[in-house]
């Protein structure tokens, strides 16, 4: 179940980033940015516990 999570937030992470893009919008490319490192991060971290 948090791998679904980690990957609908990643999903959402690069839309914001391809949306700030278009929209000329950074602060909404830095937020998509941080949010698809956060998520891997997560994901990396669930698999190396085993939940």
């Amino acid at each position: 179940m948090r791998h679904v999570v980690a990957i609908a937030a990643v999903v959402l992470g690069v839309a914001a980033v391809v949306y700030g893009g278009v929209d000329d919008s950074p602060g909404l490319q830095l937020i998509g940015a941080l949010l698809v490192v956060s998520a891997i991060a997560f994901a990396v971290r669930a698999a190396r516990r085993g939940t």
